[in-house]
């Protein structure tokens, strides 16, 4: 029976590979350094690891462990599709699993594919909030992208303080990449009935906060109520 590295391997493309390391900045310095990857698309993969979702934590980690990218993000969407359907005690070493394993989660889609439905899901179910802060605090930028993109979960449920405090704790970040993930949550705030909260958060903060988290976050806003908020 094939393994789940064989099959990566078949689908693997190496011109496509070139492509994806450079978008994905793996060069000397940049925040993807010594990435390796195959060039499969991400929609190959999420078929492909439907397959194998009933691996145990052991094989999944050995998959995380893995140099190559696509191999980290496929055990990162095994995980997702076990924990959808794990039962609460699955859930929780899941969960636990997760956050022992946070330095292999270790690029933007990695984090975006997972955070919201692992961290974000069970942290709104068990208001553990006190990991979700420490991850806001960390020196590690893919465990601050963690924080705030966790919260998605809170918000498709109508839940924005989190959002909003984690949103205040990364103002000053340097990382264009929490600028982004930040604008983006907030903007998906306004979208999910939390337009009330997004608006006196920008009127707060629209003269300081990164010029690319305010324009991720009013991105679906009229010309004029753009224009509005970025006049300093």
């Amino acid at each position: 029976m094939p393994s789940v590295i064989e099959d990566l391997g078949e689908l693997a493309n190496p011109k496509k590979a070139k492509v994806l390391s450079g978008f994905f900045k793996t060069g000397k310095g940049q925040y993807g350094e010594g990435d390796i990857f195959l060039g499969i698309s991400v929609p190959k993969i999420r078929k492909l690891v439907k397959k194998y979702k009933k691996l145990s934590l052991m094989e999944i980690e050995k998959l995380l462990m893995n140099l190559i990218h696509e191999h980290r993000l496929a055990a990162l969407l095994i995980l997702v599709e076990k924990y959808k359907y794990g039962t609460v005690i699955e859930r929780k070493e899941i969960f636990d699993f997760y956050l022992k394993n946070l330095k292999k989660i270790n690029n933007w889609d990695l984090v975006d594919s997972s955070a919201e439905r692992i961290v974000g899901e069970y942290l709104y179910i068990y208001s553990n909030e006190k990991t979700l802060y420490n991850l806001a605090r960390s020196d590690n930028l893919w465990e601050r992208r963690i924080a705030i993109i966790a919260t998605y979960a809170f918000i498709k449920k109508g839940k924005f303080n989190d959002t909003l405090a984690i949103a205040e704790t990364l103002l000053s970040d340097k990382q264009d990449l929490i600028h982004k993930a930040v604008g983006w949550m907030l903007r998906e705030m306004g979208k999910r009935g939390g337009m009330k909260e997004l608006e006196g958060f920008l009127m707060k903060y629209h003269k300081t906060m990164p010029r690319t988290m305010l324009r991720y976050a009013i991105e679906k806003f009229s010309k004029e109520k753009r224009e509005f908020y970025m006049r300093r």
